[in-house]
């Protein structure tokens, strides 16, 4: 009965911008915040800094970001990659990838295209659009296990990614 009026939240710095629907992935002290303008909080220092903007055309309702595991990854500890993916049967579907590199740290992010949203291509910089036409992607939410990313909608829908990357 002594915890009653203990917290176990802490509050944060408020937000430049207001959330509906964003998408959060973890990477070492920072949670990226992916909506219309993406977002780092560092945890340490309790401040937010700017990434980037998903492309105007790219419309966000209904839209997953998970963080993918590089083969290289030993190569680019500073370096991440995400994927976002998305639409409805409303709005036009989006396949983008992003290198990360701390917005944090030293390095220059400019270059190379990192952070900043680019289409996902193959080989031959065809694009590729991860979903089904009839897929709605609003409210659902991804998680990637190994090569595959099991996305939560309506039902579990199952992507196989081996081959994409």
């Amino acid at each position: 009965m002594g915890n009653q009026n203990k917290t176990f939240f802490q509050s944060l710095k408020e937000l430049p911008i207001p959330l509906f629907q964003s998408q959060c992935v973890v990477h070492k002290h920072e949670l990226l915040i992916c909506e219309r303008a993406c977002y780092s909080y560092h945890t340490i220092k309790n401040e937010y800094k700017f990434i980037c903007e998903y492309p105007s055309d790219v419309k966000l309702s209904g839209h997953c970001v998970v963080k993918l595991v590089d083969k290289d990854s030993n190569k680019h500890r500073n370096q991440i990659t995400l994927l976002s993916f998305g639409g409805s049967e409303y709005t036009k579907r989006h396949t983008l990838i992003m290198k990360y590199v701390s917005v944090w740290s030293n390095m220059s992010s400019n270059s190379n295209n990192h952070n900043q949203w680019v289409p996902f291509t193959d080989n031959h910089n065809h694009p590729i659009i991860i979903g089904r036409n009839n897929s709605d992607y609003r409210g659902g939410r991804a998680v990637l296990v190994e090569a595959t990313i099991i996305c939560y909608l309506s039902l579990i829908e199952i992507i196989i990614l081996m081959c994409l990357i």
